[in-house]
């Protein structure tokens, strides 16, 4: 069941933290992590007609956010770490990992001064200040390559407050507005027969 989860959280990104959470557990799984995974198929069977919408009259300005939870995993007390990047309004790129890993996605365009929203003013503090970065060589080296980016005019940091992080759904759990909320904002519409019939009907026009 995780596997196919999995495979639909290429197109379904509201999935992503629910399913890596439940993923975790696949080696020793018991009665709540089963609970958890018929949990996820019921919320699917109530939105099986949501997905990703990409119009094609946006323009390709892209936008970065970025979030790790503090030690956030009950059970070994290591962070989860989400990123997303869109292009305007369409969502092209995301993840949600528990640290030590992470995604540096190219897309063969070339970007200046690209916005990264954070909720972490310390975090920003370290990447925009060289003083701290002298005494900072023991960060893994994922940050020295955002701290070089700014250095180089190509991202600029952005304090974002935590209502308005939307990469918290790939990082925690979330009550229901909040996720509501939340994939409105990354794009997701759900879209009926008709609906995408009149969509064919409008772009044949």
């Amino acid at each position: 069941m995780i596997g196919t989860l999995m495979y639909l959280t290429t197109s379904r990104p509201d999935l992503t933290f629910v399913v890596c959470m439940c993923a975790r557990y696949q080696a020793k799984p018991t009665e709540k992590h089963l609970h958890a995974v018929k949990r996820i198929f019921k919320y699917l069977r109530g939105t099986v007609n949501r997905r990703l919408w990409y119009p094609n009259d946006s323009s390709i300005a892209l936008t970065a956010y970025a979030y790790a939870d503090h030690a956030g995993c009950q059970d070994t007390r290591r962070s989860t770490s989400g990123c997303m990047q869109l292009l305007e309004d369409r969502l092209v790129s995301w993840s949600s990992k528990r640290q030590k890993s992470a995604c540096l996605p190219i897309y063969g365009l070339g970007f200046n001064k690209i916005p990264m929203y954070c909720d972490n003013k310390s975090a920003i503090a370290l990447c925009c200040n060289n003083v701290q970065h002298s005494r900072s060589k023991h960060i893994d080296i994922r940050f020295h390559f955002i701290k070089e980016q700014v250095d180089n005019g190509v991202v600029e940091l952005y304090f974002v407050n935590t209502e308005y992080q939307l990469v918290d759904i790939f990082t925690k759990a979330q009550c229901r507005e909040r996720i509501k909320f939340l994939i409105n904002k990354l794009g997701m519409r759900s879209f009926t027969p008709e609906t995408l019939k009149q969509l064919a009907d409008e772009v044949e026009e």
